[in-house]
């Protein structure tokens, strides 16, 4: 209660001068998790309630989409590292719960296996068009860009010198899996 209390104050205030200070782009990249804000973001995000409110409305515009099962509109599935993932990270999840990313010691490195459940609702349009994906952490750094393969899944070298869990948490403990754009 007192966090929608505190979300409405902040919105409802008004502030001379008051202007839009971060661009549709990078407020969009926050919400599907493909990139953190920096601190000096989420301090001009907090103090413009214009930019909070123009936040807010893209929230709820991406919550009100409808996602189909003939919907070639997904946009990409952001994830978080859970806590537990202390040490040796094994997999993780998105937070739709439609992709996991498994993380195989292969030699002096790691192997990132992505793989795309079958019954995302999106799963029968991306098979069918095998789309290129990718998987960036929470600084945007790319982790994996590659194309789905016929069983939904596709896998890569990890491109990192730190193992995996060390990656992430450095990152912002944040990922996305997402489209490649341009590339359907």
């Amino acid at each position: 209660m007192n966090d929608k209390l505190l979300a409405q104050a902040l919105l409802a205030r008004r502030v001379e001068g008051d202007r839009l200070v971060l661009a549709d782009d990078v407020l969009r990249r926050a919400l599907d998790g493909s990139r953190s804000l920096t601190m000096g973001e989420r301090t001009a995000l907090a103090a413009s309630p214009l930019t909070l409110r123009r936040f807010r409305t893209l929230a709820m515009e991406r919550r009100a989409r409808p996602v189909a099962a003939n919907d070639a509109q997904w946009s990409g599935s952001p994830g978080l590292l859970r806590a537990a993932a202390a040490g040796d990270l094994e997999r993780l999840v998105t937070d739709d719960g439609w992709w996991s990313i498994e993380f195989l010691p292969r030699g002096d490195g790691w192997q990132a296996i992505l793989r795309l459940e079958a019954e995302a609702p999106f799963a029968g349009e991306l098979l069918r068009e095998r789309v290129a994906v990718r998987v960036v952490d929470g600084s945007g750094a790319q982790v994996l860009r590659e194309r789905l393969d016929a069983d939904g899944e596709c896998e890569a070298a990890w491109p990192f010198a730190a193992a995996p869990a060390a990656h992430f948490q450095a990152a912002g403990a944040r990922f996305a899996v997402l489209p490649v754009q341009g590339e359907g």
